[in-house]
């Protein structure tokens, strides 16, 4: 771990819980922040399948009201 790092981690657990649940919260954010130019990519083949699979018949769509209801009566 890095010196920075440490006393980051330090600092951070003199915080009230609120705040460290702030912190980590900003922090998970962040690194959602600027996708990967990989990842994007694959989502963009992924989405191009799927869409793909859907137009020739092969994918069955569902309404999200139906998926929910499902997974409410499921228990999940």
């Amino acid at each position: 771990m890095s010196p920075l790092l440490t006393t980051l981690e330090q600092q951070a657990r003199t915080l009230a819980a609120d705040e460290r649940a702030r912190l980590t919260e900003m922090l998970l954010e962040s690194l959602h922040d600027t996708p990967l130019p990989e990842t994007e990519a694959a989502w963009q083949r992924e989405i191009e399948r799927r869409v793909a699979a859907y137009d020739r018949g092969e994918a069955q769509a569902y309404l999200a009201a139906e998926v929910f209801t499902a997974a409410r009566l499921q228990g999940m």
